[in-house]
Parts: C-alpha cells; structure tokens; sequence
C-alpha cells in the first residue's frame, strides 16, 4: 500500500470511530439505566443513590434504577460493574471504601484503577464517633479511659473490615494505645440497629445515616471524625479537639463507569449529575444530610482515587491491619 493511501486508510478509521463515538453517544440513552449500590439498603450511600437517581433519570431521559449488592465490604457490587458491559447503563455509586480496598484485600476479583472510569464524586461526607447512649462515655477522652479499663472489653461495629468505618477506628485504637473488639454488619442500617439496641457500644458511621437516631436522643455523639466540627453538629467537637490532636478522617461518594465506557457517555452521566447536584433544593436536601456537594469532573475524581489508594496502602501498614483475602 502506497504511503498516501495508508494514510487517508488511517484517516478514514478514526473518521469513522469518532462518527460511531458521536452517534453512541447521541442515542445514549436509549433504555434504563442501572446504578448499583454495593451495600444493603438503608445506609448512606443507598440514601444518596436513592435521592439523586429520579433526577438524573430525569435529566438523561431514562429511569435510573437502584440495584442493591451488598457484601464483602462493597466487593461484590463493585465487581457487578466491573463486569458489566462498558455501554454506561450500568455504573456503581460508592463510598471510599472503593479506595481502601486494593489497600486491605490480599486479592481481589477486579482492577480498582484498571477496570473501573471515574464518573465523578457527588458528596464528602462527615464520619461521626457514636455510642450507645447508655454506654458510660460522653467523650473521646472518656471512651478512651473506659476502653483501658476494660481491658479489650469493649466492641465496636463496622460495615466490613476494609471499610472506612473500620479502618478510621482502627486508626483511634492504634492513636490512643486502646483495644477494642470488631463486629462486622453488612450495612448502615443493621449496624446502626445493634448500637441502638446495645449489641455493640461504639462505631464511626456516615452522619447522613445516623443524625436522625443522634436528633433523636437514641445514639449519642462523642466526636466528628473530621477536620472541623459538622455544621449539623455545631456542639459536637472533632476528635483532634476532644483527645488527639492531628487525627482526621472523612469519606466520599462518587459514582464508577466500567473501564472502557466511551467518554462521551462518561460526560453525559457527569453532566447530569452535576445539574441534579446543582439544584437549590437537592443541595438543601443533602446539606440536612450532612453532606458536602463536590461534582467534580471525571479527571478530578479519577486523580483523588489515585490519591487515595496510595494513602490508604500507606495507612493499612503503618496501623498494622492484616491483609484480607
């Protein structure tokens, strides 16, 4: 083949990939779309998926339909979309723990970074210190002198180990010089059932999930876990504040494509996530949620995952957290 011919050959192949590119992503969508949330109903990010899919479906002119996965600490979901065909009609809401992951498990049956395309983070969420209100402790500093005294007898809940839950209580125990024993739930609901109930009496959990049961007056917040104090618990101090200075940690949501999806489709999702985020009256909403809107872009959220990813490998060793299989 002539040098002229091969080239127009090549000019008229990524013609006509970019004409396909266009035409899919024109006609996309064309069905309902499926967000699959890898955790039990009732939690934090079921609440999320559940107030932004109608309005997204709205916006992309499909309905968006929720697909609860829950298990191996947001695995097995996670994995559901890995897997699934890269059209965008499948996409996976999670939390952080979707970071954490290649940081905890020995193996896992997917790529974090490989086999997943960042769509965008939607909310930063606030971690809150809860107890049992009947639990002898009104503080960090008062857990902390409870939990030396019994000597590894106290329990605290978790949705996996793994999980952001588990891991930033992990961080308090190896912080303060405390043991304390892990019981895994598989969801924000259940565990939050067992701290009401007395089965366990602490945990970090999403305050989205828990300011209604706080409000209420059947769990007590110690701490938030974050940087600063949560404008939905202006009283409520920070645990750096109330016993160890420089300790922070906080959460996010975001939604995943499967790797490969065409990133025109990758926008449109973007797009249409961001203008239901950007409603006066969803803001309001998640706010009360005690969450922070983020929106951020695909390249954005691609690169904090990254971030993450390397922050947590560096956390899991120095905290000393056997590996999971």
């Amino acid at each position: 083949m002539k040098p002229a011919s091969r080239s127009l050959t090549v000019l008229f192949s990524l013609l006509s990939a970019l004409a396909c590119s266009a035409a899919l992503a024109q006609a996309f969508p064309s069905k309902p779309l499926r967000i699959v949330v890898p955790f039990v109903p009732g939690g934090g990010v079921d609440m999320l998926a559940r107030l932004v899919s109608p309005r997204m479906g709205e916006l992309l002119g499909q309905p968006m339909l929720v697909d609860n996965r829950g298990g191996a600490g947001g695995n097995i979901g996670a994995d559901v979309v890995a897997k699934a065909p890269p059209d965008g009609y499948t996409i996976l809401l999670n939390s952080n723990g979707h970071a954490l992951s290649p940081a905890i498990y020995r193996k896992l049956p997917f790529d974090t970074e490989k086999d997943f395309a960042a769509i965008s983070q939607l909310v930063a969420t606030t971690l809150v210190l809860v107890s049992n209100p009947k639990l002898p402790a009104a503080t960090v500093k008062e857990l902390i002198t409870l939990a030396r005294s019994k000597q590894g007898g106290l329990n605290y809940g978790s949705t996996g180990v793994g999980n952001p839950l588990h891991l930033t209580m992990e961080l308090l125990k190896l912080s303060a010089g405390i043991e304390m024993v892990s019981v895994p739930y598989k969801g924000d609901a259940p565990l939050n059932t067992a701290l009401m109930s007395g089965e366990i009496d602490v945990a970090f959990t999403p305050l989205s999930s828990t300011l209604q049961f706080i409000a209420g007056g059947r769990l007590r917040a110690l701490a938030v876990a974050g940087a600063k104090r949560s404008t939905a618990l202006p009283d409520v101090p920070t645990v750096a504040e109330g016993a160890l200075p420089g300790f922070e940690s906080s959460s996010w949501q975001g939604l995943f494509a499967p790797a490969k999806t065409p990133r025109d489709i990758v926008a449109a999702i973007q797009r249409a996530a961001l203008r239901a985020l950007e409603a006066p009256e969803m803001r309001d909403r998640i706010q009360s949620m005690a969450q922070e809107v983020v929106a951020s872009t695909p390249d954005e959220f691609e690169a904090k995952v990254k971030s993450d990813i390397a922050k947590f490998t560096r956390i899991v060793k120095e905290a000393r957290i056997p590996l999971q299989d």
